[in-house]
């Protein structure tokens, strides 16, 4: 899935480093900017949330977007960013697409 979501991202003019769990994605994430941190909430090793809570210390300007097939799963608040997007699966890249695209119509960014 994570590939169809890069390419789809990819095709729309977004940059994309894309890595397998959220440990493989923290050295990223002090090494380079980012604008986006788009993550699934549930994964190896570390979930979503924790690295999301890790990426706001290294860069608390970026944006975060969870993806989760768990519709049930509540984020407590003050665990995540506040302006967080959530997006549930299933869904169509082109509203993965989409919602990305409404998060930078709110500011100017440089890439994912």
């Amino acid at each position: 899935m994570r590939e169809y979501l890069a390419r789809a991202l990819e095709r729309n003019g977004y940059a994309v480093t894309s890595v397998d769990r959220g440990t493989a994605a923290l050295p990223l994430l002090e090494s380079d900017s980012f604008d986006l941190l788009l993550t699934d909430i549930v994964m190896p090793e570390m979930d979503g949330i924790e690295l999301a809570q890790r990426a706001n210390v290294i860069a608390p300007d970026m944006r975060v977007m969870f993806i989760t097939g768990f519709a049930a799963v509540t984020l407590k608040a003050g665990a995540t960013p506040p302006d967080a997007k959530v997006l549930s699966k299933p869904f169509h890249l082109r509203d993965l697409v989409l919602e990305v695209d409404r998060m930078f119509q709110i500011g100017s960014a440089t890439g994912i």
